[in-house]
This record gives structure tokens, C-alpha cells and sequence, in this order.
């Protein structure tokens, strides 16, 4: 199979370089599915991803874990085509499996200020689940504003605008293979 994996790529008019690579990636995923594998022995959880973002970080994470486990899927929009959030979460999806309780996974691609984190942490800890733990990707540790705790971090980044990876720029650059940094002319 083969990735899309430029150096750079342009994506609507502004110039993104690799950040962290398609290697790195893979490796740091299957770091996570091994301590997940040990943490949810004999738990039988429900990965639940948030979309669009989290759709290809889940699907490798899915390969990565060894014990029986279902997934299901929740969509929010906190961005629209933006490069900052808006600071109003808008759920345009909500999940069909009960979780109460169960122990739930909440798979995102990157917490940045923790709204919408946040918003869903609340919102499963009121269907009575019998946990509740957070996993992203990214995590931009200086940008998090919202009280929420991140259980598992693939990577924590500073604060830099990313794509790639199933994150996007207007609904662009989710194909790429990597995430790729917005370019700063030095």
C-alpha cells in the first residue's frame, strides 16, 4: 500500500511541512495499543472517536489492541474551516451503543483547549459508564484551557497550527500519511 507522504504540501494557499513523521506515528500507536491491551485486560471496552478528525488514529489504534472491544462513533464541531476553535461545541452526531457501565475510551485526534474533550467527558459520565478514559493523538498541553484529563497522549506538540493524519485545514489535508506544521517564515 502506498501513502501520500510529501515533504511539504500546500493546503488552501499556506505552505505545511512534516512535523512527525509516518514512522514515528506508527510507532508511537502501537506504544498505546500495548498499554491499552494491559489497562483494559478482561474490560471489554467501547472506543469511541470523534469525528471527522479521529477516524484514521482510531483505525490504526483498532489494529494496534489485542482485546475484544467495540467502537462507535461521535461527531462535534468546535473549528467549522477555521485555524482556531470557535469556543461553542456543536454536536452533529451523536453515539447509538449504551455505555452504562461500561468502560469508555474517547478517541480524538488532537485536545487543543479541551472544550470539546471537556463537553464529552460530562456528557458520558452522565450516562453512569463504569469508566471514562480520554486518548488523543496530539495534545497542545499549552494551549489547554478546560480542566480535562488526558489519559494516554501519543504526542504533545506546542502550540502550532497541524494537518494531516486525518486532521484538516477547511476539510483539506486529512489524506496525508503524516502531520504536517504550518511553515513560519523565520
Amino acid at each position: 500500500m502506498s501513502f501520500y507522504l510529501p515533504e511539504s504540501v500546500d493546503c488552501n494557499g499556506e505552505l505545511f511541512k512534516v512535523f512527525i513523521t509516518k514512522e514515528q506515528i506508527d510507532a508511537r500507536i502501537e506504544l498505546l495499543g500495548k498499554k491499552l491491551d494491559k489497562d483494559f485486560e478482561d474490560k471489554h471496552p467501547i472506543f469511541i472517536g470523534i469525528l471527522n478528525g479521529a477516524f484514521i488514529f482510531l483505525a490504526d489504534l483498532m489494529r494496534s489492541v489485542t482485546i475484544p472491544c467495540e467502537v462507535d462513533f461521535m461527531k462535534l464541531s468546535s473549528y467549522g474551516d477555521e485555524k482556531v476553535s470557535s469556543g461553542q461545541v456543536t454536536e452533529l452526531k451523536e453515539i447509538d451503543a449504551k455505555v452504562k457501565g461500561r468502560h469508555v475510551i474517547l478517541v480524538e485526534d488532537i485536545v487543543d483547549t479541551g472544550l470539546s474533550m471537556k463537553y464529552m467527558v460530562e456528557k458520558m459520565k452522565k450516562h453512569n459508564p463504569a469508566s471514562v478514559s480520554v486518548i488523543t493523538l496530539l495534545h497542545k498541553k499549552e494551549a489547554t484551557k478546560h480542566d480535562v484529563q488526558v489519559d494516554y497522549v501519543g504526542f504533545e506538540i506546542p502550540t502550532k497550527f497541524v494537518l494531516g493524519y486525518g486532521l484538516d485545514y477547511a476539510q483539506e489535508g486529512r489524506n496525508l500519511a503524516q502531520i504536517y506544521a504550518l511553515h513560519e517564515e523565520e
